[in-house]
């Protein structure tokens, strides 16, 4: 089952009218920028967040409206009973629109980002290590490569979730 799209400013006319927004991107992510009065129920709390009330119409968006559409069947049965919608482009768009966001403007790097400079550098250090010291460094270089490929089958990041527990992602 598909949404319809909504473009940022008929999202914006539907929230002036008692829409609600849905930011489905981490804890963490919302906090650093998001559209003022958007709720954060990130993609995985989904299945087990209280439901919004019936006969509401709610907006979903992501930074980019890649991961809403690419999640449709549990939006849309996280919905069951509302009119529901996308916001096409997502936060990107809201704000190239001129929309208003808020946040904390010294923020950290998104969760994401950090994955990826944690997997760079554990995986440019067991290749180093490898070739220097010895060939069973390249076992780390192993590791991570199926640590990123069972995450991106699975849309399980164990990394993801062990770096949202430091205390610099802590709010």
């Amino acid at each position: 089952m598909s949404l319809p799209l909504l473009t940022p400013k008929q999202a914006a006319e539907k929230c002036q009218n008692g829409a609600i927004l849905i930011d489905i991107r981490a804890k963490n992510e919302h906090q650093q920028r998001h559209i003022p009065n958007a709720l954060s129920i990130p993609l995985a709390d989904l299945p087990t967040a209280d439901k919004q009330p019936e006969h509401s119409v709610l907006i979903f968006h992501c930074l980019s409206g890649v991961c809403t559409q690419a999640n449709t069947a549990l939006l849309a049965q996280y919905a069951q009973g509302c009119e529901a919608y996308i916001l096409d482009g997502g936060l990107n768009a809201w704000q190239k629109n001129g929309l208003p966001t808020e946040g904390i403007a010294h923020c950290h790097l998104d969760i994401m980002r950090q994955v990826q400079i944690v997997a760079g550098s554990l995986i440019l250090l067991g290749g180093l290590l490898g070739v220097a010291v010895s060939p069973w460094f390249f076992a780390l270089c192993i590791l991570v490569g199926m640590g990123l490929l069972f995450a991106g089958l699975t849309g399980f990041c164990g990394m993801a979730k062990l770096l949202a527990k430091m205390p610099w992602n802590q709010a």
